[in-house]
């Protein structure tokens, strides 16, 4: 047996594009866990993303594994990325025979039998929470003469033909005895929790987890890992928690730890509308929270109850009000498609979308996955089996197991919960109403500009299914400055009237934008080149001097000078 001294942990890429490939190029934060243990205990690691790379990443892995010739490699699979997990493990041993291949992450752990058929050349599969599991399996790699793995719990593997599973892997209790992951890495996902104590039917969370007690860090210990990697240079954050609002006080602690700290970040979270209170989104709201997701999931209270969110209609409004008005972009996950799914509970999740008017909204067509409930119920039922994964398909719609449901109908609910988000999106932007706290008031001008961006410059500028970008962007601005002078806000302004061509507009809003904040680059640069197109040059000059030392203002200055110095 070759001794282990290099290991490569891998997040591969997924079967289908991605229209916004952000969620799917992203490193799962167990594999930053397992990295940091198995640097800590002496082993060489690298984290490489496949999901990052341009081009055809089998070829790409291959290059890598032929470059770093490692000895084991430790994939972290979920179903969507299973076929290129199953063609790297495939090359690597083509390249290295001796090679140890590791699967870990939902999909090996619900699928094991299936996935040690389907791909021979996986050598084990670490089940659940992984680190102690993988870091005890290439020790073991690393020191045996002729041992046996049986003694290491969460491992399956094949021997004699057979196929060996080890007793489970008891949760870690203390998650502040792991290794900072910060330490050696960075990255923008954390999560403050393991485990949800949530029932929902669509989500394999709970069982993957272990049990349904909710296992948390200390506040002081990830205060600790979002400085570090605020020293690393990263100032905005995704926490990834399944509900970070859960325990109340725990999320209040943390949010004084940033604030005492002076970090001065940003971050999204993900909650459940029965979680919060003004007191929680106070405290968030001053440590830099920008948006709180909801999974609000339908609008019928039936639906709800079937996907396991037994949640009452009045909460859930009041949770997307509430959220606003301490100037937290609300944003709300709804499902289609699901059991029961017809055309009055579609009009109800269509009425409960107007009537909690979200700033951003994902409509999510129901798939199910091994681990959750509803696919075991279709697997009792004997509508599906595991075999359906030899598919190279990514998931498993609803529809596909479910008689009164089909695409052409579940095509038309995604479509009608689309448009009419988008086509009321600027009348829900200007029905904000921000709670009268005079402490928020420069952090609810951060928030309106930030929204009114969106509309003016960003992603709902782009998106011709949204109506009055402009108007509404205008409106979000003036309304922003209305609690506190904001660069953002200024600038957006001059920047609505550079495009309508009035110059002196622009002009005017800058200068009390720069009496506020003399040293923005972005607002010096927009004076410039407003004054410009005023062919005022030797005073538009002033303005980009001070930035000289970055390349991209050269071309202003450049030109600037060629106009004062004439033909």
């Amino acid at each position: 047996m070759v001794k282990t001294k290099k290991i490569l942990l891998v997040n591969p890429v997924c079967l289908d594009a991605r229209l916004l490939g952000e969620d799917a190029s992203i490193v799962p934060i167990g594999l930053y866990y397992i990295g940091a243990l198995l640097i800590e205990n002496s082993f060489e690691t690298k984290i490489i993303n496949l999901a990052d790379i341009k081009g055809d990443p089998v070829k790409a892995f291959k290059k890598l594994v032929t470059t770093e010739q490692p000895d084991v490699i430790g994939f972290s699979v979920i179903n969507p990325n299973r076929w290129n997990a199953m063609e790297c493990a495939k090359a690597a041993k083509q390249i290295k025979p001796d090679i140890t291949i590791v699967f870990g992450g939902p999909a090996p752990t619900f699928l094991a039998r299936h996935l040690l058929t389907a791909c021979p050349d996986i050598d084990f599969i670490v089940t659940g929470e992984g680190e102690i599991t993988f870091l005890e399996l290439v020790t073991e790699l690393n020191n045996r003469i002729d041992g046996s793995f049986k003694n290491i719990n969460g491992l399956i593997f094949k021997k004699n033909d057979g196929i060996v599973q080890t007793a489970p892997r008891q949760p870690i209790k203390a998650l502040d005895t792991l290794v900072h992951p910060s330490k050696y890495f960075i990255y923008q996902h954390l999560a403050m929790s393991r485990g949800c104590p949530g029932k929902c039917t669509f989500c394999g969370s709970p069982k993957f987890w272990g049990n349904q007690k909710l296992r948390l860090h200390s506040p002081e210990w990830f205060a600790d890992e979002v400085e570090s990697l605020v020293k690393k240079g990263v100032t905005h954050f995704y926490i990834s928690d399944d509900t970070f609002t859960m325990d109340k006080q725990r999320v209040i602690d943390f949010c004084n730890h940033i604030i005492s700290r002076k970090l001065v970040i940003t971050w999204n979270a993900i909650s459940r509308v029965d979680t919060i209170d003004k007191d929680i989104l106070f405290s968030m709201r001053k440590a830099g929270c920008i948006q709180l997701s909801f999974g609000v999931e339908s609008g019928s209270e039936k639906i709800r109850r079937v996907l396991g969110k037994p949640i009452k209609r009045e909460k859930i409004i009041e949770a997307f009000s509430l959220t606003a008005s301490y100037g937290i972009l609300p944003r709300a996950y709804f499902i289609y498609g699901s059991p029961g799914e017809t055309d009055q509970t579609l009009q109800e999740s269509i009425d409960l979308l107007n009537t909690i008017t979200p700033l951003s909204a994902i409509f999510y067509l129901l798939v199910i996955f091994p681990g959750t409930y509803l696919y075991q119920k279709a697997v009792d039922q004997q509508l599906i089996s595991d075999d359906i994964w030899y598919q190279k398909i990514e998931d498993l719609p609803w529809f596909q197991v479910d008689d009164h449901l089909d695409f052409a109908k579940i095509k038309i609910f995604g479509d009608r919960l689309r448009s009419e988000f988008y086509n009321n999106l600027d009348a829900f932007a200007q029905k904000i109403n921000l709670v009268d706290i005079k402490e928020l008031a420069p952090l609810h001008a951060d928030f309106l500009s930030r929204l009114a961006m969106t509309f003016s410059h960003g992603e709902y500028a782009a998106d011709t299914r949204v109506k009055n970008q402009d108007k509404t962007a205008q409106l979000l601005y003036n309304k922003a400055l209305s609690y506190a002078p904001d660069s953002r806000a200024f600038l957006g302004l001059a920047m609505l009237h550079q495009k309508q061509k009035n110059f002196n507009d622009a002009i005017s809003i800058l200068e009390k934008g720069l009496d506020h904040s003399p040293e923005n680059k972005d607002l010096n640069i927009c004076m410039g080149v407003s004054l410009m197109n005023k062919e005022q040059f030797k005073a538009a000059l002033t303005f980009f001097e001070k930035f000289r030392d970055s390349p991209e203002i050269n071309q202003y200055i450049n030109i600037c000078n060629q106009k004062i110095s004439g033909p």
